[in-house]
């Protein structure tokens, strides 16, 4: 009786000390900053053309995602404008749709700069901005940290990395990233996308279009990603470009907030 006591004692010790740091160290990666609101409008040019009810909306699920999903830096700071950076960058694309969360992520890293697929920040062939994780890194989102502060301190150039890898994420909802985001589309609606979207693909490798960056001829998954940062950050210029797509993204992003 009295060994069992004593085991219980230290077990409960153990952990409760392993309870506190985990929480502690988890907190630390979950900050909201206290001044989200200004740094929002200081920030992101999607928030400031919202009217003042949508504001407030648009600030509670940032603050949402920011409690949810931990954002950690590799060998640089995070600021409290980086987290805001990074979360708006995922409200935006899911801000129509009230009910939205994302189940597929849990952490995303900030590197210093551009990196390789094996995740490194040195060397040559370090190309990329930023990329959602698979295998191993499942639930897990990189991002070059100078490129997410220039993706939004230049809110109409159509770049915007959070938003590219935040639509990969929504591409990934139904279980693979292929361009075709099942969640978003009516079965009635698939076909003509996916038609639409070959369409100019094909036109795309052969030359180059207005308003879409030749990336998006890789494949139909980064054609999405790319034609997703034009329609929000220059949805006016898109329409007058390539109208039918415009349309089809407006129907997939644009219904109305409940």
């Amino acid at each position: 009786m009295t060994a069992v006591l004593v085991v219980a004692i230290v077990f409960i010790v153990l952990t409760g000390s392993f309870f506190y740091f985990a929480g502690r160290n988890k907190g630390s990666n979950y900050i909201v900053p206290y001044d989200t609101e200004a740094l929002l409008l200081a920030n992101v040019a999607f928030y400031k053309e919202l009217d003042e009810q949508r504001r407030v909306l648009f600030a509670d699920r940032v603050k949402d995602f920011l409690n949810t999903v931990a954002i950690k830096g590799v060998e640089v700071t995070v600021t409290p404008a980086d987290r805001i950076l990074v979360a708006a960058g995922a409200i935006i694309p899911i801000f129509a749709f009230p009910d939205w969360k994302y189940r597929n992520i849990a952490e995303v890293l900030l590197y210093k700069g551009t990196f390789n697929k094996q995740f490194e920040t040195d060397g040559e062939e370090r190309n990329v901005l930023g990329m959602v994780g698979d295998g191993a890194m499942h639930r897990v989102m990189i991002i070059s940290q100078p490129s997410l502060r220039s993706s939004f301190a230049n809110p109409t150039d159509g770049h915007n990395t959070a938003i590219h890898e935040f639509v990969h994420l929504i591409d990934k909802a139904d279980g693979v990233v292929d361009g075709v985001p099942e969640y978003l589309l009516s079965r009635p609606h698939l076909l003509p996308w996916i038609k639409e979207m070959h369409r100019e693909i094909a036109i795309l490798r052969r030359k180059k279009r207005p308003n879409i960056n030749v990336y998006g001829a890789t494949n139909d998954a980064e054609f999405f990603a790319v034609v997703a940062e034009y329609f929000f950050e220059r949805p006016e210029k898109l329409r007058e470009t390539h109208p039918e797509l415009y349309e089809m993204l407006e129907d997939m992003f644009h219904s109305p907030i409940a």
